[in-house]
C-alpha cells in the first residue's frame, strides 16, 4: 500500500512540473500518469481533436447560413476602450463539426423532447471502432456495410470515406459530390448492427440526393449522428471516443467538440 501511495504522489508531482511548463494550448499528445503498485511510470495517451475549428471557410449547407461571421468581437478593449474583449457566437446548430437530436428529422421527435440537452452520455462516450470505406467506389450502401461486417456488440463506429483525402470540409463551397449512406445502407445498419453512434466526415451522413431517407431510419431509432468529423490523422480500428455536445434546450443539433483517445 505505502508503495503504490508512493508512486501515485510522484506521478501527480510529474504531472503538476509538466503542467508549469507547458503551453495552454493542446498539444496531440499529453502525459498521463498510472500509478502501479510498487512502480510508478508515465504513460503516453495520444489525445487526437477530430474537430474541425470553427473557421470562415468551411462549408455550410447554403449562402444563407454562411460560417464567415459566426464568432465577432463585439466589444473590444482596444477599439472600444471596453473593460474586457466580448465576442458573439451565432451560427445554425448544424455548422461545422456537429451533433444531430433524434428531432432534427422526425417532427415528433422534436415535438415530444427529444432535443441534443437530452442525448445519452453513455452514448457520446466510450470505445468506438473507426472504419475506412475511403476505397469503395460510391456510397455506403447496403452491400458496403455488408462488406465491412461489423459484429454485434459495437456502438459506436466512425466511416472514413474519401471525403476526407479530398478535403471536402476545407472547401468553403458546399460539394454535393461527397459520399454518404444511402437509405437502403442505412436500414441495413439498423437491422443488423448494435450501432447506436455513428461518426462522418462530411457535414451530412445522408447522401446530398437524399437528405430525408437516411436520416428518418437513424433518427427515428434516436441514433446519434456526430457529422463534419476532422478524420485526415485518424487511423482504422479501436479507440474511445469523447464527443460532448453543447446543453442546448429545444435544439435538434448542437456543435460539439470530438477528441479520440488511444
Amino acid at each position: 500500500m505505502k508503495g503504490f501511495l508512493l508512486s501515485l504522489l510522484l506521478c501527480i508531482s510529474v504531472v503538476n512540473a509538466l503542467e508549469l511548463v507547458e503551453e495552454a494550448y493542446p498539444s496531440i499528445e499529453t502525459l498521463a500518469c498510472e500509478a502501479r503498485s510498487g512502480t510508478g511510470s508515465v504513460q503516453r495517451k495520444r489525445i487526437l481533436d477530430i474537430t474541425h475549428e470553427m473557421r470562415p471557410d468551411l462549408p455550410s449547407f447554403g449562402d444563407e447560413w454562411p460560417v464567415t461571421d459566426a464568432v465577432k468581437l463585439v466589444k473590444s478593449m482596444r477599439r472600444d476602450n471596453h473593460v474586457c474583449n466580448l465576442s458573439e457566437l451565432k451560427l445554425i446548430v448544424h455548422s461545422g463539426t456537429h451533433v444531430d437530436a433524434p428531432g432534427h428529422f422526425v417532427n415528433e421527435m422534436y415535438e415530444g423532447g427529444y432535443d441534443v440537452n437530452g442525448l445519452d452520455l453513455q452514448i457520446l462516450v466510450g470505445p468506438v471502432l473507426i472504419v475506412d470505406v475511403s476505397k469503395e467506389e460510391g456510397h455506403i450502401t447496403e452491400q458496403v456495410m455488408q462488406k465491412l461486417n461489423i459484429p454485434r456488440g459495437v456502438e459506436r463506429v466512425i466511416f472514413k470515406t474519401s471525403n476526407t483525402p479530398r478535403r471536402l470540409m476545407y472547401k468553403p463551397q458546399f460539394d454535393r459530390s461527397y459520399i454518404g449512406f444511402t437509405k437502403g445502407g442505412a436500414e441495413w445498419l439498423v437491422a443488423n448492427t448494435d450501432i447506436k453512434l455513428i461518426g462522418s466526415d462530411y457535414l451530412s451522413v445522408a447522401i446530398a440526393e437524399d437528405q430525408t431517407g437516411p436520416h428518418e431510419v437513424f433518427l427515428s431509432r434516436r441514433l446519434i449522428l456526430v457529422e463534419g468529423l476532422k478524420l485526415d490523422e485518424v487511423d482504422v480500428g479501436l479507440s474511445t471516443l469523447y464527443c460532448l455536445p453543447l446543453r442546448l434546450i429545444k435544439a435538434e443539433g448542437s456543435p460539439a467538440r470530438c477528441i479520440l483517445v488511444s
